[in-house]
């Protein structure tokens, strides 16, 4: 979950690409969360408050904490349908496959104490705005290897069970780098993300990953740190550091439902 923000916060001076370079200032001025973050706290509060065992419950929970919370940030960058979604208190799901499900996911993966009932959390959270197979699939995906990497498996288990269920991740970070471009659906952004997690070396190292692709940057950073966190932990400094960017209002928020998940 914080694993997500960070890699939020560092890579929104790239969300449209980069100098596919891993050299580079983690933080600089003008970081900032934008809707990943935003909406990872969001999911991460519903999960906090809601019962997770039951659809109705937890998607009314949902529906009204991305609204409480993302109307405070009308500027965080969010997408035209998710913003008119956002607004229109009788909104409904648009059918979106973009990769806004699988960034807000990662609460779903503390939440609940098996893989099945994840992969359960992570559909729904997913269908009341992503109801195409692709948005439910992409945010399924991740929800998936984060359980895994938090409950113990090892970088192969991980690759196998997406590859699996999900995608074919048969490729490095160094192969498509060069040729890889700013793509917002799930199928072209998320198994890249996951395969800068599995190529990496500690949870930073996933960060400048994801940045160096030149793709839409601060995602695929969330994405891929808050599977990083769950495998490797998340340095302290960093974990200090990025609170510098984040306003009270919405560390609140996160400190709100942070200590109940990650202590399950």
């Amino acid at each position: 979950m914080l694993g997500a923000i960070i890699g939020d916060v560092a890579g929104s001076q790239y969300e449209f690409g980069s100098d596919k370079t891993k050299d580079f200032m983690l933080f600089v001025r003008g970081c900032r969360p934008t809707d990943d973050s935003v909406l990872t706290i969001a999911v991460g509060n519903a999960c906090a408050e809601a019962n997770c065992y039951d659809e109705y419950e937890f998607k009314k929970t949902l529906c009204e904490k991305m609204r409480e919370i993302g109307r405070l940030y009308p500027d965080a960058g969010y997408g035209r349908l998710f913003y008119e979604w956002l607004f229109d208190d009788d909104g409904q799901a648009y059918g979106g496959f973009t990769n806004g499900s699988a960034m807000r996911v990662s609460p779903t993966a503390w939440a609940v104490d098996t893989l099945e009932d994840v992969e359960r959390l992570a559909k729904w959270s997913a269908e009341i705005t992503h109801s195409h197979p692709d948005g439910i699939k992409g945010a399924q995906a991740v929800a998936a290897a984060i359980f895994l990497a938090r409950t113990g498996s090892s970088k192969e288990e991980i690759r196998e069970y997406i590859e699996s269920r999900y995608y074919f991740l048969n490729f490095t970070v160094d192969e498509i780098r060069e040729g890889y471009s700013h793509d917002v659906t799930c199928e072209g952004s998320v198994p890249q993300a996951i395969v800068c997690f599995l190529d990496s070396e500690d949870y930073e190292d996933a960060i400048r990953n994801a940045i160096s692709l030149g793709g839409d940057g601060d995602t695929q950073a969330a994405i891929a740190g808050a599977i990083a966190e769950a495998f490797y932990g998340i340095p302290e400094e960093l974990q200090e550091e990025v609170f510098e960017y984040i306003d009270d209002t919405l560390t609140d928020y996160y400190l709100a439902y942070a200590d109940q998940l990650y202590d399950r």
